[in-house]
């Protein structure tokens, strides 16, 4: 007989947590998805102002070498502007001198490495777009130890050093500075590349800014190369431990792609156009800003329309009216700025490099039969080591400003 004390039996529910818990991490999927295609090194953020020289399908990067030290926040001793072009497969290259004048937010007129000191990357940036008229997309921050660990990721790099480099500073507060390079085709690591990017003879801050870009050429070189390429992962990991930058891994991966895709095409550079004065006792580079938007409007492929040109006669006026009437001429016995070559120096100079290149690529495929002499430098054999069988350094005669002199 059946018991009727029993309570009634329970329709049996279907398990639908599975299918909630499917469509969330559907939806997730989505969003992640979502936000990791949104963070294109390629994605404008819009941020630029009416007038200025904006490109929708090219990126622009500010890289800062800073000098930081344990008692002062540091300056930006290197500036430059990477623009990468996708669609053309080019990659240029915009140094601007440290001692350029330019007017920084709440500070007026002052050298442009001092904006950093006053403001940090933010400051920099700020005063960076006002100056050049071109909106920076993304920043990359490195200081010395960072520079080193980045190249000795690579593996080095391989330069050709153009003449001799000696230069010795016991009192350097990281250490002490010791820049001991001989003439020839070198494979750096990254300490070793850093005294060669330092180093500033009479030739002034514009003769290491040629020094700098020629290193980042062989950088480029490096980082698209076959052999590399498998590595770029891990390496561009070492970058992002060793920077400060608001680029994420996706973003660095797409620039060494790009780069890998301009390699052919090579990498083009340019330094702000200008003239060297002194201004009450202080030496200045004095910025064309005329040419300079000139070339950046050629270099990001842009016509100017009337309110970009407006924006550089207005730019153009205030800093040329801002000039006190005693600035005077900066002389040539004076070597702490450097001086743009001539034209003819120039096309010199492009067809030297050439040449050297050529005979370089040939060199660099021939194995050295004896070690004993050579001028090659490793991460296991410092720049330091090389004295032996050679006449005394050469040191700086008084009179000569910054020659022969690192940072």
């Amino acid at each position: 007989m059946r018991n009727t004390n029993l309570p009634p039996r329970r329709k049996k529910r279907k398990k639908i947590w599975p299918w909630v818990l499917m469509f969330l991490a559907f939806v997730a999927a989505a969003l992640a998805g979502a936000l990791f295609a949104s963070s294109s090194l390629f994605d404008k953020n819009g941020h630029g102002e009416d007038g200025m020289l904006t490109a929708k399908d090219k990126t622009t990067v500010m890289i800062m070498g800073v000098d930081e030290r344990d008692d002062d926040v540091g300056r930006s001793d290197t500036l430059m502007i990477a623009t990468l072009d996708p669609k053309k497969k080019q990659a240029a290259l915009l140094s601007i001198p440290r001692d350029t004048r330019v007017k920084i937010k709440g500070h007026g007129f002052d050298k442009i490495n001092a904006a950093y000191a006053y403001g940090g990357h933010k400051l920099t940036q700020d005063t960076v777009e006002k100056f050049i008229g071109v909106p920076m997309d993304h920043y990359v921050i490195i200081n010395i130890k960072a520079f080193q660990r980045i190249i000795d990721a690579l593996g080095g790099i391989d330069i050709n050093v153009e003449k001799r480099m000696y230069y010795e500073d016991p009192w350097d507060d990281d250490g002490g500075l010791l820049i001991n390079l001989r003439p020839g085709m070198q494979h750096m690591d990254g300490k070793t590349a850093v005294t060669y990017v330092r180093y500033r003879d009479e030739e002034g801050d514009i003769g290491r800014i040629g020094r700098q870009q020629k290193f980042m050429k062989a950088v480029m070189d490096k980082v698209t190369s076959p052999a590399i390429i498998p590595q770029l992962p891990t390496i561009i990991k070492e970058v992002l431990n060793s920077v400060k930058t608001d680029l994420s891994l996706k973003q660095m991966l797409e620039f060494a792609g790009a780069l890998k895709d301009a390699q052919q095409n090579g990498l083009k550079t340019d330094m702000v156009p200008g003239r060297g004065l002194y201004i009450e006792g202080i030496s200045y580079w004095i910025p064309d800003v005329s040419k300079l938007r000139a070339t950046l409007a050629d270099t990001l492929g842009i016509t100017m329309n009337a309110s970009m040109r407006s924006a550089m006669e207005r730019a153009n006026h205030e800093y040329e009216s801002s000039i006190p009437a005693n600035a005077t001429p900066i002389p040539s016995s004076d070597t702490s700025l450097g001086r743009l070559p001539s034209s003819a120096e120039s096309s010199k100079s492009k067809k030297k490099s050439m040449e050297s290149s050529r005979s370089d690529t040939a060199s660099s495929s021939r194995k050295e039969k004896s070690n004993s002499d050579s001028t090659s430098t490793s991460p296991s054999t410092p720049a330091a080591t090389e004295e032996k069988n050679t006449s005394p350094a050469p040191t700086p005669s008084p009179g000569t400003g910054t020659a022969g002199k690192g940072i």
